[in-house]
Order: C-alpha cells, then structure tokens, then sequence
C-alpha cells in the first residue's frame, strides 16, 4: 500500500513501509541483473566498489559504512577473497588488523558491474521517479542517514 500523504502531513509507518519494499524490490531487481551478467549479487557489488573508492578498508570500515555486524562482513570479504577478488595485506598501524585491496580481477569486475547496475538501476527508475521530487527526496534520505549515523542509531552490536 502507497504512504498517505495530506497536505504536509505523511504517514510515516506507510512511508516505511514503502520505503523498505521499494528498497528490497530493487536490491532483488538489481542482484538477478549482477548475478545473470557478473556472476555476483549486489552485496558484492557494494563491498567491491567501496574498496575501489576507499583504498585499504577495513573489515570495520566497510562494516561501518553498510551498517552490518562485523562477523558478517568479515565472511562477506572472505568470500570476495576466496573468488581472487580482494586481497588481505597487513595492516602497518595495527597488526590486529587487515588492509583491504582489489587485485586486478575484482577491479575489472566491479568496473564492468558498475556499467550493469546503473543501466539497470535507471531501467527500473526511469520512468516513474521524476527529477524534481527526486532531488528532494535524495536529500531527505541524505539528512536522515547522516543523523542516524551522527547519533550511532541503528548500528549493529556484532
């Protein structure tokens, strides 16, 4: 069911709602478009073009930025690692940890996957979101998120 919204007024359990389905719609959309091309599904994807745009991560810095338990992405990386995807190197400022790099091979994918997800990312918004009160709602999605994250709210325990 679409949110409801009067005047300036939104309901915001519908709004969630919405939000949250639309949200896995398109997760589910895009991972059979990723793993049909690329042989991956869109967590990969994400965790891959994070360490393409943040050189020598780590486990907790992609955990951070996604909001997952630490265990979980740990087993994420060690399946991207296990591909020949991304590679463990030492850590010089604290031995406790590892450095997260691409390898060749996972540069070369998520360059290429890059290409797929946009393409069908705009398939499947294009003719529904316009400009205008997209904008609109990219920005209150960013001001949301950066409180949330500011206030440490909804970050995993593990």
């Amino acid at each position: 069911m679409a949110s409801k919204v009067t005047g300036e007024t939104v309901d915001l359990p519908s709004f969630f709602a919405d939000l949250v389905r639309c949200e896995t719609r398109l997760y589910n959309a895009l991972n059979d478009r990723l793993r049909e091309r690329h042989g991956i599904v869109t967590s990969q994807f994400e965790f891959l073009r994070h360490l393409r745009d943040h050189p020598r991560a780590r486990v907790a810095d992609l955990a951070a930025e996604f909001a997952v338990g630490i265990g979980s992405t740990s087993k994420g990386v060690d399946r991207l690692e296990r591909q020949g995807w991304v590679a463990r190197v030492p850590n010089p400022s604290d031995r406790r940890s590892s450095l997260l790099e691409l390898t060749d091979d996972g540069r070369q994918l998520v360059d290429a996957a890059e290409g797929t997800f946009a393409e069908r990312l705009a398939e499947l918004t294009a003719d529904v979101l316009k400009t205008a009160p997209v904008a609109a709602a990219a920005q209150a999605l960013a001001e949301l998120r950066s409180a949330l994250e500011r206030d440490q709210i909804g970050m995993p325990t593990g």
